[in-house]
Protein backbone atom coordinates (compact mmCIF):
# COMPACT_ATOMS: atom_id res chain seq x y z
CA UNK A 1 0.00 0.00 0.00
CA UNK A 2 1.16 3.55 -0.77
CA UNK A 3 -0.44 6.44 1.13
CA UNK A 4 0.25 10.08 0.25
CA UNK A 5 -1.30 12.97 2.17
CA UNK A 6 -0.96 16.70 1.56
CA UNK A 7 2.22 16.50 -0.51
CA UNK A 8 3.81 19.84 -1.38
CA UNK A 9 7.09 20.52 -3.14
CA UNK A 10 8.73 23.69 -4.44
CA UNK A 11 11.90 24.11 -6.45
CA UNK A 12 12.77 27.74 -5.90
CA UNK A 13 9.61 29.69 -6.72
CA UNK A 14 8.19 26.86 -8.82
CA UNK A 15 5.53 24.96 -6.86
CA UNK A 16 5.58 21.52 -8.48
CA UNK A 17 3.25 19.60 -6.13
CA UNK A 18 0.32 21.39 -4.51
CA UNK A 19 -1.24 19.21 -1.85
CA UNK A 20 -1.39 15.80 -3.55
CA UNK A 21 -3.51 13.16 -1.77
CA UNK A 22 -3.36 9.60 -3.08
CA UNK A 23 -4.21 6.20 -1.62
CA UNK A 24 -3.00 3.15 -3.57
CA UNK A 25 -4.52 0.27 -1.63
CA UNK A 26 -5.42 -2.15 -4.40
CA UNK A 27 -2.97 -4.24 -6.37
CA UNK A 28 -2.76 -3.71 -10.11
CA UNK A 29 -1.41 -1.30 -12.70
CA UNK A 30 -1.83 2.43 -12.09
CA UNK A 31 -0.76 4.86 -14.82
CA UNK A 32 0.50 8.27 -13.67
CA UNK A 33 -0.21 10.66 -16.52
CA UNK A 34 0.06 14.36 -17.22
CA UNK A 35 1.82 16.86 -19.49
CA UNK A 36 5.46 17.83 -19.01
CA UNK A 37 5.86 19.84 -15.82
CA UNK A 38 2.73 18.45 -14.19
CA UNK A 39 4.64 16.89 -11.28
CA UNK A 40 4.78 13.20 -12.32
CA UNK A 41 8.51 12.75 -11.86
CA UNK A 42 8.56 14.72 -8.60
CA UNK A 43 5.74 12.57 -7.23
CA UNK A 44 7.53 9.34 -8.15
CA UNK A 45 10.88 10.54 -6.79
CA UNK A 46 9.15 11.59 -3.57
CA UNK A 47 7.81 8.06 -3.16
CA UNK A 48 11.32 6.74 -3.75
CA UNK A 49 12.90 9.15 -1.26
CA UNK A 50 14.91 10.83 -4.02
CA UNK A 51 13.05 14.13 -3.47
CA UNK A 52 12.26 15.43 0.03
CA UNK A 53 8.79 17.09 0.11
CA UNK A 54 8.33 20.46 1.81
CA UNK A 55 5.13 19.27 3.46
CA UNK A 56 3.08 16.11 3.56
CA UNK A 57 3.30 12.48 4.55
CA UNK A 58 4.23 9.41 2.49
CA UNK A 59 3.84 5.87 3.77
CA UNK A 60 4.79 2.69 1.95
CA UNK A 61 3.50 -0.53 3.46
CA UNK A 62 2.47 1.44 6.54
CA UNK A 63 5.96 2.84 7.15
CA UNK A 64 6.85 6.52 6.84
CA UNK A 65 9.47 7.06 4.15
CA UNK A 66 11.11 10.07 5.81
CA UNK A 67 14.43 9.12 7.43
CA UNK A 68 13.78 5.49 6.53
CA UNK A 69 15.53 3.66 3.72
CA UNK A 70 14.56 0.05 4.38
CA UNK A 71 11.17 0.38 2.63
CA UNK A 72 13.02 0.79 -0.68
CA UNK A 73 13.89 -2.91 -0.59
CA UNK A 74 10.23 -3.48 -1.51
CA UNK A 75 10.40 -1.29 -4.63
CA UNK A 76 11.85 -1.98 -8.08
CA UNK A 77 12.39 1.24 -10.05
CA UNK A 78 13.00 1.78 -13.75
CA UNK A 79 14.31 5.33 -14.37
CA UNK A 80 13.36 7.02 -17.62
CA UNK A 81 17.02 7.64 -18.44
CA UNK A 82 19.62 5.21 -17.12
CA UNK A 83 23.18 6.56 -17.01
CA UNK A 84 25.25 3.40 -17.04
CA UNK A 85 29.05 3.38 -16.47
CA UNK A 86 30.35 3.30 -20.05
CA UNK A 87 33.34 1.05 -19.41
CA UNK A 88 31.42 -1.73 -17.67
CA UNK A 89 30.28 -4.83 -19.51
CA UNK A 90 26.61 -5.77 -19.25
CA UNK A 91 27.32 -8.82 -17.08
CA UNK A 92 29.51 -6.70 -14.79
CA UNK A 93 26.73 -4.15 -14.34
CA UNK A 94 24.18 -6.87 -13.54
CA UNK A 95 26.55 -8.37 -10.97
CA UNK A 96 27.24 -4.96 -9.43
CA UNK A 97 23.53 -4.13 -9.02
CA UNK A 98 22.90 -7.52 -7.41
CA UNK A 99 25.74 -6.88 -4.97
CA UNK A 100 24.47 -3.37 -4.17
CA UNK A 101 21.00 -4.65 -3.36
CA UNK A 102 22.37 -7.64 -1.49
CA UNK A 103 19.97 -10.10 -3.07
CA UNK A 104 20.65 -13.42 -4.74
CA UNK A 105 18.47 -13.61 -7.84
CA UNK A 106 18.51 -15.45 -11.15
CA UNK A 107 18.24 -13.02 -14.04
CA UNK A 108 18.81 -15.62 -16.76
CA UNK A 109 15.14 -15.83 -17.79
CA UNK A 110 14.91 -12.07 -18.27
CA UNK A 111 18.21 -12.05 -20.19
CA UNK A 112 16.77 -14.69 -22.52
CA UNK A 113 13.38 -12.97 -22.82
CA UNK A 114 14.97 -9.75 -24.05
CA UNK A 115 17.59 -11.51 -26.20
CA UNK A 116 20.58 -10.10 -24.36
CA UNK A 117 22.80 -13.21 -24.29
CA UNK A 118 25.07 -11.96 -27.08
CA UNK A 119 25.52 -8.58 -25.36
CA UNK A 120 26.60 -9.78 -21.90
CA UNK A 121 30.32 -9.37 -22.63
CA UNK A 122 29.95 -6.06 -24.48
CA UNK A 123 30.64 -2.68 -22.91
CA UNK A 124 27.63 -0.51 -22.23
CA UNK A 125 29.10 2.31 -24.31
CA UNK A 126 28.75 0.18 -27.45
CA UNK A 127 25.04 -0.60 -27.02
CA UNK A 128 22.16 1.01 -28.88
CA UNK A 129 19.49 2.93 -26.98
CA UNK A 130 17.00 0.09 -27.33
CA UNK A 131 19.46 -2.50 -26.03
CA UNK A 132 20.33 -0.27 -23.06
CA UNK A 133 16.61 -0.07 -22.27
CA UNK A 134 16.41 -3.87 -22.25
CA UNK A 135 19.34 -3.98 -19.83
CA UNK A 136 17.56 -1.34 -17.76
CA UNK A 137 14.45 -3.54 -17.62
CA UNK A 138 16.45 -6.60 -16.54
CA UNK A 139 18.09 -4.62 -13.73
CA UNK A 140 14.65 -3.47 -12.57
CA UNK A 141 12.59 -6.64 -12.85
CA UNK A 142 15.02 -9.29 -11.64
CA UNK A 143 14.40 -8.65 -7.92
CA UNK A 144 10.69 -9.61 -7.71
CA UNK A 145 9.69 -6.85 -5.27
CA UNK A 146 6.03 -6.18 -4.34
CA UNK A 147 6.04 -2.64 -5.79
CA UNK A 148 7.29 -1.79 -9.29
CA UNK A 149 7.67 1.76 -10.64
CA UNK A 150 8.31 2.04 -14.38
CA UNK A 151 9.07 5.50 -15.81
CA UNK A 152 8.51 5.42 -19.59
CA UNK A 153 9.32 1.68 -19.89
CA UNK A 154 8.60 1.41 -23.64
CA UNK A 155 11.27 3.92 -24.72
CA UNK A 156 13.40 2.54 -27.57
CA UNK A 157 11.89 -0.95 -27.55
CA UNK A 158 11.32 -2.85 -30.79
CA UNK A 159 7.89 -4.49 -31.34
CA UNK A 160 9.01 -7.94 -30.12
CA UNK A 161 10.56 -6.55 -26.93
CA UNK A 162 7.45 -4.44 -26.32
CA UNK A 163 5.18 -7.48 -26.52
CA UNK A 164 7.44 -9.37 -24.12
CA UNK A 165 7.46 -6.42 -21.71
CA UNK A 166 3.66 -6.33 -21.73
CA UNK A 167 3.56 -10.06 -20.96
CA UNK A 168 5.97 -9.60 -18.06
CA UNK A 169 3.99 -6.69 -16.60
CA UNK A 170 0.77 -8.70 -16.78
CA UNK A 171 2.43 -11.65 -15.01
CA UNK A 172 3.73 -9.32 -12.30
CA UNK A 173 0.22 -7.93 -11.90
CA UNK A 174 -1.14 -11.46 -11.50
CA UNK A 175 1.27 -11.96 -8.60
CA UNK A 176 -0.63 -9.24 -6.73
CA UNK A 177 1.90 -6.43 -7.09
CA UNK A 178 1.38 -2.67 -7.16
CA UNK A 179 2.74 -1.37 -10.46
CA UNK A 180 3.05 2.35 -11.25
CA UNK A 181 3.70 3.34 -14.85
CA UNK A 182 4.32 6.66 -16.55
CA UNK A 183 4.04 6.79 -20.33
CA UNK A 184 3.31 9.19 -23.17
CA UNK A 185 2.07 6.25 -25.28
CA UNK A 186 -1.67 6.27 -24.69
CA UNK A 187 -2.30 3.00 -26.55
CA UNK A 188 0.10 1.28 -24.11
CA UNK A 189 -1.65 2.85 -21.12
CA UNK A 190 -5.10 1.93 -22.41
CA UNK A 191 -4.05 -1.69 -22.92
CA UNK A 192 -2.24 -2.12 -19.61
CA UNK A 193 -3.68 0.14 -16.91
CA UNK A 194 -6.34 -0.83 -14.37
CA UNK A 195 -6.61 2.82 -13.34
CA UNK A 196 -5.10 6.22 -14.00
CA UNK A 197 -4.33 9.42 -12.17
CA UNK A 198 -3.93 12.56 -14.24
CA UNK A 199 -1.76 15.34 -12.83
CA UNK A 200 -2.13 18.95 -13.88
CA UNK A 201 -0.23 21.86 -12.37
CA UNK A 202 0.82 19.81 -9.36
CA UNK A 203 -2.63 18.49 -8.47
CA UNK A 204 -4.58 15.32 -9.24
CA UNK A 205 -7.14 16.43 -11.82
CA UNK A 206 -8.64 12.98 -12.44
CA UNK A 207 -8.46 9.65 -10.62
CA UNK A 208 -10.30 6.52 -11.75
CA UNK A 209 -10.45 3.93 -14.51
CA UNK A 210 -10.35 4.62 -18.23
CA UNK A 211 -14.05 3.94 -18.80
CA UNK A 212 -14.92 6.49 -16.10
CA UNK A 213 -12.69 9.05 -17.82
CA UNK A 214 -14.40 8.41 -21.15
CA UNK A 215 -17.81 8.80 -19.54
CA UNK A 216 -16.80 12.01 -17.77
CA UNK A 217 -15.40 13.58 -20.93
CA UNK A 218 -18.06 12.04 -23.22
CA UNK A 219 -15.33 10.70 -25.47
CA UNK A 220 -15.17 7.12 -26.75
CA UNK A 221 -11.47 7.45 -27.63
CA UNK A 222 -8.95 7.42 -24.75
CA UNK A 223 -6.48 9.86 -26.34
CA UNK A 224 -9.32 12.29 -27.05
CA UNK A 225 -10.53 11.90 -23.46
CA UNK A 226 -7.07 12.89 -22.19
CA UNK A 227 -6.99 15.84 -24.59
CA UNK A 228 -10.44 16.83 -23.32
CA UNK A 229 -9.06 17.10 -19.77
CA UNK A 230 -6.37 19.48 -20.96
CA UNK A 231 -8.86 21.55 -22.95
CA UNK A 232 -11.20 21.68 -19.97
CA UNK A 233 -8.42 22.87 -17.67
CA UNK A 234 -7.28 25.53 -20.15
CA UNK A 235 -10.86 26.78 -20.34
CA UNK A 236 -11.00 27.03 -16.55
CA UNK A 237 -7.77 29.04 -16.48
CA UNK A 238 -9.10 31.41 -19.14
CA UNK A 239 -12.16 32.19 -17.02
CA UNK A 240 -10.08 33.06 -13.95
Amino acid sequence: MISIQGLHKKFGKNEVLKGVDLEITSQGILAVLGPNGSGKTTLIKSILGMVIPDKGDIRVGGSQVRKNWKYRDDIDYLPQIANFPANLKVKELVSMIKDLRGKRVDESQLIETFGLEEFLSKKLSTLSGGTKQKVNLVLTLMFDSPIIILDEPTTGLDPVALIRLKDIIQKEREKGKIILITSHIMSFVEEMADGIIFLLEGKIYFEGDIESLKAQTQESNFERAIANLLTEKNAENTKI
